[in-house]
């Protein structure tokens, strides 16, 4: 079946493998460090599952969260910023606790993290080290049966989803929400804004009014190019007020998220995996 799943990501996602496999050569990634992170969250974990996934030869933490009561809408692939970790208090846990709520089963993964004393710029080699961490958070629901899923995330994760994204286009996702996306203005053909001309999926650009300078500053040029790549299922909203992680208005993110999700999320609701039983609520398919 792992094959077949494969196979379905056509040659873009080979290319995007071929990345990763060249960058395996100098991982930029701690993960003497990752290990730590992992085993000191671990236990702490109440609301979801802690699981182990494998991608090449390195395990990483996930959590898991089922829907609380079906039909089930889909599934939310969640990637938290640099040197966080799957169950960060900002952003990361709201979301993955509070959309199953909603009816949405969500999988947190734990992305590569830098060494504590790297230089500044070690963070950017993280990014191709994500993309086979996203496949397996693919292939983790399409096996429960999941297809239409939902890529969030915050920081460099959302930079993470959006490189993933543009350059695999697998068709399990159907929306991408980007949590304070930096963008690098230098970068107009790669990076962020390369990567917002090249996703046809639509895409949840939402930031906050006191954000990072990277994100607030680059918030008109992440419109144009993906304006400019013909995205016309593109939102960009600002919340007046928020910080970089949305500090005490964790409630008015999800609300955002979710009402956005649930509108451009998949084709309908399905059956949960569990066979529990619930009321039927209609999903809008994505807009073309």
């Amino acid at each position: 079946m792992r094959n077949a799943f494969f196979a379905q990501m056509g040659w873009r996602l080979l290319f995007v493998g071929l990345l990763w496999l060249l960058a395996g050569w100098s991982l930029a990634s701690d993960r003497v460090r990752e290990q730590r992170i992992a085993n000191e969250i671990e236990d702490a974990i109440v609301v979801g599952d802690p699981l182990w996934l494998k991608a090449g030869d390195t395990e990483f933490l996930a959590i898991h969260t089922p829907a609380e009561k079906g039909p089930v809408r889909g599934g939310v692939i969640i990637l938290h910023g640099r040197g966080a970790h799957p169950n960060w208090v900002d952003v990361v846990q709201p979301l993955r606790s509070i959309l199953p709520a909603h009816r949405w089963e969500t999988l947190s993964l734990q992305m590569p993290v830098t060494a504590v004393d790297a230089p500044g710029g070690a963070w950017a080699g993280l990014i191709p080290e994500a993309t086979p961490r996203i496949m397996e958070g693919i292939e983790f629901f399409r096996q429960r049966g999941i297809n239409n899923l939902i890529l969030i995330g915050h920081s460099l994760g959302a930079r993470m989803a959006v490189e993933f994204e543009a350059a695999a286009a697998p068709p399990e996702i159907e929306a991408l929400v980007a949590v304070g996306l930096p963008a690098d203005r230098k970068e107009r053909d790669g990076g962020t804004l390369g990567g917002l001309r090249r996703i046809r999926v639509p895409v949840l650009d939402i930031y906050g009014s006191r954000d990072i300078p990277r994100v607030r500053d680059t918030a008109r040029l992440r419109a144009i190019a993906a304006r400019a790549g013909g995205n016309s299922a593109y939102t960009q909203v600002e919340i007046a007020g928020a910080d970089h992680f949305f500090l005490g208005l964790d409630a008015m993110l999800v609300a955002r998220v979710q009402g956005w999700i649930a509108r451009f999320g998949g084709a309908g609701p399905m059956a949960l995996p569990s066979g529990s039983e619930g009321e039927t609520i209609e999903v809008p398919p994505p807009a073309q």
